[in-house]
């Protein structure tokens, strides 16, 4: 996450998250406060979680617009080897058609110039009965390898127009591609601008906390274990993100030892043999859909229109990689804020 796709992804992401809701399962629960903030919390710790929601989001439509410039070069890839192809091709017929057009040229001219008989002519001048059949057999040859000629030549002007149309094809394809690359790369590096100064803005809120409020941020209590966990991929997934409590969290990150949400539930499912979008949006599309009281262990939870995600850990708790200055850890299932797709990948 290609030329038809490239630019729509990039600006229409966070529209077309939001009116795909019933095909990827998205059962909608009021949004209530930012998520993690207490109702008697501080207006520092308010304003915290609200500049690291908006960080999130600019985070997620940052790997969306990578993921279209990674597309945008796939598909730029394939139009320059089809042109190569193509253009190969063409050369060969090309070939073919003037070495068959000078086959067809000499048949012609052999036949104007006396070595094409019909029938009469062959009996009137033949010597013997034995000259005459050899002659009607020579007659038959030339025949034979003028219409042997005629149709390679046909079939190598075929090729050549063929060949001709998907090289102007894959240019064209080639062309669009570079044209999209071009507008996909300033757009990643401005949203690169925008989530570097929300960090920052980010970290200084996070330094106006309290001490109290930041080791409430930061603690992750005691390590959870998994339970009653699902065998086969979901389980391994859900261990190795269980694995990673403690770790601090880092936008764009996929590990070892710092993560973005979407970045650690990928990459446990990835250890698991089970490849799923990169991204948290992309995830709310993954595997099929489950309701708020099927959810179980190894279960995607995604969160606030599709910008954050975590795993389930049972059907109350779900562990993620939250934000800027705090930990991989077990929180309850709706803590992390409105639910907006449940996702079975596995199981």
């Amino acid at each position: 996450m290609a030329s038809q796709r490239l630019k729509r992804g990039l600006r229409g992401a966070m529209a077309a998250t939001a009116v795909a809701a019933a095909a990827v399962g998205v059962l909608p629960v009021p949004a209530g406060a930012q998520p993690n903030t207490p109702a008697n919390a501080s207006e520092a710790l308010k304003k915290y979680n609200e500049l690291a929601e908006q960080a999130t989001k600019l985070n997620e439509e940052l790997l969306r617009a990578e993921e279209q410039r990674d597309a945008n070069q796939v598909e730029l890839d394939k139009a320059n080897a089809d042109l190569a192809q193509a253009t190969q091709a063409g050369d060969q017929a090309r070939a073919d058609e003037e070495t068959f057009r000078v086959q067809v040229d000499k048949l012609t001219e052999a036949s104007f110039e006396g070595a094409r008989f019909n029938q009469l002519s062959a009996l009137l001048v033949s010597d013997s009965q034995q000259d005459f059949l050899n002659r009607m057999s020579a007659l038959g040859v030339l025949a034979s390898d003028n219409n042997e000629s005629l149709e390679r030549l046909s079939g190598a002007v075929d090729a050549a127009e063929d060949a001709r149309q998907k090289a102007a094809d894959a240019q064209g394809r080639a062309q669009a591609a570079t044209d999209e690359a071009t507008k996909i790369a300033d757009d990643v590096k401005k949203r690169q601008t925008e989530l570097q100064g929300q960090i920052t803005e980010v970290r200084n809120q996070l330094n106006r906390l309290t001490s109290q409020e930041r080791t409430t941020l930061t603690n992750t209590g005691p390590k959870v274990t998994a339970t009653n966990v699902p065998a086969g991929a979901a389980g391994v997934a859900l261990q190795f993100a269980l694995d990673q409590q403690g770790d601090m969290y880092l936008y764009g990150a996929t590990g070892p030892d710092r993560w973005d949400c979407s970045g650690l539930t990928s990459k446990a499912y990835a250890y698991a043999g089970v490849t799923i979008p990169r991204t948290s949006g992309g995830q709310a599309g993954a595997g099929r859909p489950v309701t708020r009281g099927e959810v179980q262990a190894g279960d995607l939870i995604i969160y606030n229109g599709g910008n954050h995600v975590g795993m389930a850990v049972d059907n109350a708790r779900v562990v993620h990689a939250s934000t800027d200055g705090v930990p991989v850890k077990v929180v309850p299932l709706e803590n992390p804020g409105s639910i907006y797709a449940m996702r079975r990948i596995a199981g």
